[in-house]
C-alpha cells in the first residue's frame, strides 16, 4: 500500500509550525487537556462537530491527529477563504506514518456520517485503490459525493512526532521568508501557490487586464467564461469539466442549444443564485467572509464540437461582451484562451484579439493561458498583446 500517494497532509497557521517541529502534532483532545497554545485555523463549529463521532473502540475523533490525502480539498478551500492567505501553510507529512499502531483511515470527511473509517492494518487493496483514485482529483462536486471522498483521511492516535514532518508548503514567497526567520530547525520550505488554489503566474496588462497562468474555476471572479460549441456537446477540455462540476450550467446549456439561441458571435450569461465557494468549501454555511454569486458565460467558439474554431466568430463574441457587459451586470471575468488547444488555434492569434477587445471592459478581467505549452514571453507583453484594431480590419 501508499503506491500512488506521495505524502499525507497537515493544515495549520504559520504560528504554529515552530512549536509542532519541536513537539509534534497533536490531536485536539491533548492540546485541550494539557492546554498547549495553538493558533486555530479552524471554526469552532467544524472542531465540536469532529468530537461528536467515534471510531471502533469508543474513542472520538478528537483522540486523533488527521491527515489529508490530498491538500488541495475543500477544507483548505474553506480556510483559504476564512483566513489571510499569508497565515496558512500546509505541512506534508511521510506517508510510512500510517503503519503507526492504532491508525484509522476514512474514506472520506472522518466526521460526515457517510464515511467509513477503517484500522489501516484492515485495509484491503480494493479499498485502497478506491480512496487512492478519489483523492487524486483536480475537483469536486457535492452531488456525485467526490466532496466528501476527496478529504479522505488518515487517523494518527494522540501525536505524530516531528521526524515525520518533511516538508513545508506556503502558498507564496512571503510566507516561506516569514517562517525561515521563526524557524527553529531547517525543513524544506517550498512555495506552492497552485495547492492553495492561487495562480502559479499573473501578468498585469492595465489596470483591469492580467494574463494567469493556473485553474480558472478557482479564480473567485465573479462570471466564468465556458467555451462550447452551438449543437449541445461538452465532450472535451474545460465544457467537459464544467458538464460533471457544474450539472446545472450543462442542463441550461443544452436547452439553449436546442432552443437555437446559442450561437456563433452570440454569447450566453447563465445567471446563478449561488456562490461557487459554497459549492467548493466543506462547511460552506460557515464562511465567515462574504461571498458573491458566481455565473458562467457560455461562449460559443464553433457550430460543431468537430470542427476548427471559428476565429471570426470569437471576434464577434467578443465584441458581444464588450457591448453588453455591462447591461448582463458582469462584475468581473475569468476568460480561457478561447480557441487554443482543442480548436486548433494558436495563442499568437487569439492573445492579441481576446487582450485587444477585453481591455476596453471597465471591470477586473483575467485571461487564462493555454495549458498544452509554454507560451514565449515575447508573446506575453502589452505590446505584443494590446493592438488598437481589429485583426480582421
Amino acid at each position: 500500500m501508499g503506491t500512488y500517494i506521495k505524502e499525507l497532509y497537515y493544515i495549520t497557521h504559520y504560528e504554529n509550525v515552530p512549536s509542532i517541529l519541536k513537539r509534534g502534532i497533536f490531536c485536539h483532545q491533548i492540546i485541550e487537556e494539557e492546554n498547549i497554545p495553538f493558533t486555530p485555523i479552524y471554526n469552532k463549529e467544524i472542531v465540536s462537530r469532529r468530537a461528536q463521532r467515534q471510531v471502533s473502540g469508543g474513542k472520538s475523533l478528537w483522540a486523533f491527529a488527521n491527515l489529508y490525502f490530498q491538500a488541495r480539498n475543500p477544507m483548505l478551500y474553506k480556510v483559504v477563504h476564512d483566513k489571510p492567505l499569508d497565515e496558512i501553510v500546509v505541512l506534508g507529512v511521510r506517508r510510512d506514518v500510517m503503519n503507526l499502531k492504532g491508525t484509522f483511515i476514512a474514506d472520506g470527511n472522518a466526521a460526515n456520517s457517510p464515511t467509513t473509517i477503517f484500522p489501516h492494518s484492515k485495509l484491503t487493496k480494493a479499498q485502497w485503490a478506491d480512496i487512492t483514485s478519489n483523492t487524486q482529483k483536480e475537483w469536486w462536486n457535492q452531488e456525485d459525493g467526490s466532496k466528501r471522498k476527496i478529504m479522505a483521511e488518515c487517523l494518527v492516535p494522540e501525536r505524530i512526532a516531528p521526524d515525520y514532518i518533511d516538508t513545508i508548503y506556503t502558498p507564496n514567497l512571503n510566507v516561506k521568508e516569514k517562517l525561515e526567520s521563526i524557524l527553529p530547525v531547517e525543513k524544506p520550505i517550498v512555495p506552492e501557490a497552485d495547492m492553495f488554489f492561487q495562480p502559479t503566474r499573473k501578468i498585469q496588462l492595465t489596470n483591469n487586464l492580467y494574463l494567469v497562468k493556473g485553474d480558472m474555476f478557482f479564480s473567485k471572479l465573479q462570471t466564468l467564461t465556458i467555451s462550447v460549441n452551438c449543437v449541445g456537446v461538452m465532450g472535451k477540455g474545460l465544457a467537459s469539466r464544467a458538464k460533471y462540476q457544474f450539472p446545472r450550467v450543462y442542463v441550461e446549456y443544452q436547452d439553449l442549444c436546442r432552443q437555437k439561441k446559442l450561437r456563433l458571435g452570440r454569447p450566453y450569461v447563465c445567471k446563478q443564485e449561488s456562490s461557487l465557494d459554497y459549492e467548493l468549501a466543506d462547511e460552506p454555511t460557515s464562511l465567515e467572509n462574504g461571498t458573491t454569486e458566481t455565473w458562467f458565460l457560455l461562449f460559443p467558439t464553433k457550430d460543431n464540437w468537430r470542427n476548427r474554431a471559428d476565429i471570426k466568430g470569437i471576434e464577434k463574441g467578443l465584441q458581444w461582451v464588450c457591448e453588453n457587459y455591462q447591461t448582463e451586470s458582469i462584475k468581473s471575468l475569468a476568460m480561457p484562451a478561447l480557441g487554443c488547444g482543442l480548436g486548433w488555434l494558436d495563442w499568437s492569434s487569439v492573445g492579441p484579439l481576446l487582450c485587444t477587445y477585453l481591455a476596453e471592459l471597465n471591470i477586473q478581467t483575467w485571461v487564462y493561458l493555454p495549458t498544452e505549452k509554454e507560451i514565449p514571453d515575447d508573446q506575453l507583453s502589452a505590446k505584443f498583446l494590446l493592438r488598437r484594431n481589429s485583426l480582421f480590419d
